[in-house]
């Protein structure tokens, strides 16, 4: 399919795209062998009860498995999956909607909160960083969120340890219009003109740079619009040009399916799988999703967040808590900087290996350690002073 369009100059051009090509990617069904954890397929989407798989998380082997069955459905079948009951108790999912929506209140007071990708300003409520937003409105709910075993396992099947946490709530009211057909960030934020200045190979690794993941925070029958999806879209070689051209949105709008969601379920795809909200058609339901961006160690997150600031809160929840060493872990890893570059190795050299501690490293062994507070701070900002350039 790329011999046909400019793969010999290794690059695609801005009105690259092959609509019949896209058609027989999209008409595939998947297969029930391929997702053998699966407790169902609903429109060519893999369904997983994570009640059932709990056991699963919590043995190394088996958790092993699954994520590698996650990133095989991510990145060679479906390209989206539904977790069911990833919040089996839905109480720290009622209790951050409370946080959310003093925030959307407070922000709205103040003019903040404006914008929206893909989606007019003014037709939903957005909360852009509510990870940070949230951790220091409620360290203590926090740690209950993000301490959820079944969240770490997706992010670390498709992206490795040491990923990097994003997330920014949209809350749609009734009325509320769907986005347009979209790829996501980093080629999907681009235009067609922009992304043909990156070279094929580009466009190949992108999609492995982040992860899209959206946790339900009330019931969202199909009327109220939750996400619409286009399984397998992920597959096209040239979707980062043609997400852009009216005929492939139209094809998505036919071909594209919507699952229900109840509170405390969630689904994550690959960014490079066709996309977009859809229509709030409900007479009484704001549709609430606190939207996830998992960012590969190895690649740039979207939005600049003050992880020095959250670790200072949540290290005294860590330290008194009984969440299970997998929950704290969970935690660390979506708060905590977990890469230790890019770092000034003049002041911060690695120490017995290729790299120095990471925040993460250090907020870990303070609390193995029992550190107090006053401790955990001067060596983080011992640590900031070390890298600085």
């Amino acid at each position: 399919m790329r011999d046909e369009w400019n793969k010999s100059a290794g690059y695609y051009t801005a009105d690259d795209g092959d609509i019949d090509a896209f058609r027989v990617l999209i008409d595939r069904t998947l297969d029930p062998a391929s997702v053998p954890q699966a407790a169902s397929i609903e429109k060519n989407v893999p369904i997983y009860d994570m009640g059932a798989l709990a056991p699963a998380l919590d043995d190394p082997q088996k958790r092993r498995v699954l994520m590698a069955e996650w990133a095989d459905v991510l990145r060679n079948t479906a390209g989206v999956i539904v977790l069911k009951a990833a919040y089996a108790d839905t109480a720290p999912i009622d209790r951050a909607t409370g946080v959310f929506n003093a925030i959307i209140v407070d922000e709205r007071h103040d003019g903040a909160g404006k914008g929206d990708h893909f989606a007019a300003s003014g037709a939903n409520d957005r909360i852009w960083n509510s990870l940070q937003k949230h951790c220091l409105h409620d360290a203590a709910g926090f740690a209950r969120y993000y301490g959820n075993t079944a969240i770490a396992a997706v992010a670390e099947a498709w992206l490795g340890p040491a990923y990097q946490m994003t997330a920014q709530v949209n809350q749609v009211r009734p009325g509320g219009k769907a986005q347009q057909a979209h790829r996501d960030y980093h080629l999907g934020f681009q235009t067609a003109q922009q992304a043909a200045r990156y070279p094929v190979h580009a466009h190949d690794l992108t999609a492995a740079l982040t992860l899209q993941g959206a946790i339900a925070h009330c019931d969202m029958p199909v009327e109220s619009g939750p996400t619409k999806l286009l399984p397998f879209s992920q597959l096209y070689d040239a979707g980062y040009i043609a997400f852009h051209d009216p005929d492939h949105r139209a094809m998505f709008e036919d071909r594209c399916i919507q699952l229900p969601l109840a509170k405390g379920d969630a689904v994550f795809f690959n960014p490079a799988l066709f996309h977009g909200a859809g229509d709030n058609r409900s007479a009484d339901i704001a549709r609430m999703v606190n939207l996830l961006q998992v960012s590969s160690a190895f690649g740039r997150a979207m939005e600049s967040v003050d992880r020095g600031a959250m670790v200072r809160e949540l290290f005294p929840i860590l330290a008194d808590t009984d969440l299970t060493a997998a929950q704290a872990d969970a935690v660390i890893a979506a708060s905590a900087e977990g890469y230790p570059f890019p770092t000034n190795l003049d002041t911060d050299p690695p120490v017995g290996g290729n790299a120095p501690p990471s925040q993460a490293d250090l907020m870990r062994q303070a609390l193995a350690e029992r550190w107090d507070a006053d401790r955990f701070d001067t060596a983080l900002k011992d640590m900031d002073h070390r890298r600085w350039p």
